[in-house]
């Protein structure tokens, strides 16, 4: 492919050489720099790609693209395209380089601070059971067909989403739902192309500090690119931050919530226990005078929030109202409010939820459910905030009735030093709790001394597989481990007989 059909739609100066040079391949990781290609010089957290152009030129590379100046060796022919910014560029080069797929699928963005990944997976079993074929990118993996790709990143690079869209088409997938994380939008992973939906599920404060995001203000602002980006835009009314997110937006806009005053909207909302499942039931009620029942496999207004979302997105798509109930009494997202079947006198779940507000959002939606004990076993991430672990500490001394506090992802600091800090947050309340370092002893201790009408969560690893210490991630499955605990009980039993 010619340099210059690459950079169309870009504004760009070409500083030296020619733009009529063909490309062998597009690079963004000087890694990967090979002769012949176009290497996009990105500046990263901790590396900034200009400092590889003279080892691109020494290459063989036939084109750099930059937004500062950089050193290169006079005998080089090497072409240098200046822009202003080089991620942004990166969108849609690597949009043009494979062809641009996106412009051939329907593309369903959604952004939010909490329910992205649930309502991406709710949405593609939805369009599924009307059968489509529906691609995934998020949180948890990317799915293609049958091909499931672990995430690095909520939202991939741009190149790497690019790809993905190629691959999506050539496997025959016609819609293409995705999380929209506001460090995407913010570092331009997904220009290059126009969302046909863009979703936006709540805002509250996450994601600031260092590497993310300067404050609350820019955090809403980078939510709020999505609705310059799609043509038709799905908002939850409900949320205070809806005008702000919407300031700017050049897309058609629908609402959905509980208020009657929604484009669609929820009623009538009944709470569901038996033994070893909560759920939901509620009304589906839409302005054009349909309405219909649904029950969710999964507690609280915030599952409602997750399915009325993933109902709004489907009805654009014609799906009938007994394929919409059907998938969404089937659907289950691994580690979102997730159900283990454990036993027949309590309810035992697994949830991602790793900071203190979404802690505090599961424990009260919990705490509907009128438990006998709501029991919350967590940790807390090594190498990261304090004030986190402070915070959910006293989150779950408030709202649980026992804790169990024990080991998450450690990294390089000490378990025991991370359960301290938790334990301070905890002291401010009457919070009942308890430590065990190790993970697997502490869920052990929960399944051992439920009591019938407990709910107990495992908090923190949800989707995850893993337990990163000391630079090494160790294979860790809280299904696995449960399903080992019952396994070593069961064999206990028999030895005893």
């Amino acid at each position: 492919m010619r340099c210059e059909e690459l950079l169309k739609g870009l504004s760009y100066e070409c500083v030296r050489g020619s733009i009529e040079k063909e490309i062998a391949e597009v690079v963004y990781d000087s890694r990967k720099i090979s002769e012949g290609c176009l290497f996009i010089c990105i500046c990263g957290y901790n590396v900034d790609g200009h400092s590889f152009a003279k080892e691109a030129a020494q290459k063989g590379a036939a084109v750099l693209v930059v937004s500062k100046d950089v050193e290169l060796p006079a005998e080089s022919d090497i072409t240098v395209i200046r822009v202003e910014d080089t991620r942004y560029a990166m969108a849609f080069i690597s949009a043009a380089y494979f062809g641009h797929p996106a412009d051939r699928l329907k593309v369903i963005g959604i952004t939010g601070t909490k329910g992205k990944t649930t309502t991406t997976y709710l949405v593609k079993s939805i369009l599924e059971r009307a059968g489509y074929k529906v691609g995934l990118v998020g949180t948890i993996e990317t799915i293609i067909g049958d091909t499931h790709i672990p995430a690095s990143n909520t939202t991939p690079e741009s190149f790497l989403l690019q790809k993905y869209f190629k691959q999506m088409e050539e496997a025959g997938c016609e819609i293409v739902v995705m999380e929209v994380a506001s460090q995407g939008l913010k570092l331009h992973r997904t220009q290059g192309f126009t969302f046909e939906i863009g979703i936006f599920t709540n805002l509250e404060p996450d994601h600031i500090g260092p590497n993310e995001h300067a404050d609350f203000e820019e955090y809403q602002a980078c939510k709020g690119l999505l609705f310059r980006q799609c043509r038709l835009g799905i908002v939850n009314q409900d949320d205070a931050h809806m005008q702000a997110v919407l300031e700017g937006h050049t897309c058609q806009v629908e609402t959905y919530g509980f208020d009657s005053g929604a484009d669609l909207y929820a009623a009538d909302l009944k709470l569901i226990h038996t033994p070893g499942e909560l759920g939901i039931d509620f009304t589906v009620k839409a302005k054009d005078g349909e309405s219909f029942e649904v029950e969710v496999p999964a507690p609280g207004r915030f599952s409602v929030y997750n399915a009325l979302t993933a109902i709004a997105v489907c009805r654009h798509f014609k799906v009938e109202i007994p394929q919409i109930q059907k998938a969404l009494l089937g659907a289950h997202v691994k580690g979102r409010i997730e159900m283990v079947p454990v036993s027949d006198q309590f309810t035992l779940l697994i949830d991602y939820a790793h900071n203190a507000m979404s802690l505090k959002s599961l424990l009260t939606t919990l705490r509907e459910y009128e438990p006998k004990r709501l029991v919350c076993l967590f940790g807390c991430g090594g190498n990261r905030s304090k004030i986190r672990r402070f915070e959910m500490g006293e989150v779950s001394g408030n709202y649980a009735d026992l804790t169990i506090i024990t080991s998450d992802n450690p990294r390089f600091e000490k378990p025991q030093d991370i359960i301290e800090d938790i334990k301070t947050g905890m002291q401010k309340t009457n919070g009942r709790y308890i430590e065990i370092c190790d993970r697997k002893e502490a869920i052990a201790y929960a399944i051992d001394h439920g009591q019938p009408g407990d709910i107990i969560v495992l908090a923190g690893k949800g989707h995850e597989d893993y337990q990163e210490i000391e630079g090494v991630k160790y294979p860790m499955d809280e299904r696995v481990l449960i399903a080992d605990i019952l396994k070593e009980r069961r064999q206990m039993k028999d030895a005893l007989k």
